[in-house]
């Protein structure tokens, strides 16, 4: 296709997200036929289907999911090149595509921009939002120069460094009796309900709950899924339901009868790695890891 829109692109990458006509309509704040009209004019022009569907189903095939990863590629560089003319314009030199997990500590992007600001002034930092196993393909690609990601899949091609370790926090009703505790277990959890993240937000910690609770002879009664912290907030302040979440949604949920207890299983906790490609040859990049580092190494030892 000689022209391939941005409608295009964001149509897609939203029905691939949503798997719905009406959601992904709303997602980009257009009517359902613009979506159905976009996608059929794309599949037009390649000349073949991008989702199979029939009237109540629509999924992503082979050829969808390659468009998927290519057109993300594409709007994030063509923001990239907004974004890098109009700081060039603002006078900085050099230009740091970041990445950070939603769910990572904000106390670390803060201090990743505070050692920016201080020793490295005409350098600008563009903060990007993606959960870790997609900032991991960004990095490799080279769409982002530096991660901040939560328990990122292994890679020979990514260098990375441990910044962080924190538990996994359960939110609980104030009047649950498991609110008595300092902390909780998973044997306490038994036959209880449960609230998990999307396994597709992170299959290897999803996997490592589930596999550590059974190998404990742990099993919850039902498990609700949510995608974002704020949707367990009904559920447990009912007292029907405890949610694992991770210390930035815990804090954003304790609240008006909702209270986190820290989970008591180290092996199931959570690390948070700062990667980069290993061939990255930045000095620039090199320049303001290593000074992050220093500043994290300082603080948490209060010199």
């Amino acid at each position: 296709m000689a022209r391939n829109e941005t409608k295009y692109m964001e149509s897609v990458i939203a029905l691939s997200e949503e798997l719905n006509f009406t959601l992904a309509a709303q997602k980009l704040h257009v009517s359902q036929p613009v979506i159905s009209r976009n996608l059929a004019e794309v599949e037009t022009k390649l000349g073949g289907r991008l989702f199979d569907r029939d009237r109540k189903n629509v999924r992503l095939n082979k050829a969808g999911q390659a468009y998927v990863e290519h057109a993300r590629i594409a709007l994030l560089y063509g923001d990239r090149a907004f974004r890098a003319a109009k700081a060039t314009m603002q006078g900085a030199d050099t230009i740091l595509h970041v990445g950070r997990s939603p769910y990572t500590d904000p106390f670390l992007s803060s201090t990743l921009f505070s050692v920016q600001k201080s020793r490295f002034p005409q350098m600008r930092i563009e903060m990007f939002s993606q959960y870790s196993f997609d900032l991991a393909h960004e990095v490799l690609i080279g769409a982002l120069d530096l991660g901040i990601a939560t328990e990122p899949p292994e890679s020979r091609l990514l260098t990375t460094a441990k910044i962080a370790e924190a538990p996994f926090y359960i939110a609980i009703s104030e009047q649950d009796e498991l609110a008595q505790h300092a902390s909780v277990t998973l044997e306490q959890m038994a036959d209880r309900c449960w609230i998990l993240f999307e396994r597709r937000l992170h299959p290897t910690v999803y996997d490592n709950v589930m596999a550590i609770a059974e190998a404990k002879g742990v099993a919850a009664q039902r498990i609700q899924h949510i995608t974002e912290p704020e949707e367990a907030f009904p559920y447990v302040a009912e007292g029907g339901y405890i949610a694992f979440v991770v210390k930035a949604g815990a804090l954003r949920i304790a609240r008006d009868g909702v209270t986190i207890r820290p989970l008591a299983d180290k092996s199931l906790s959570l690390k948070t790695y700062l990667i980069s490609r290993s061939d990255n040859q930045s000095k620039e990049v090199s320049a303001l890891v290593r000074s992050f580092m220093v500043k994290l190494e300082s603080m948490q030892t209060g010199q």
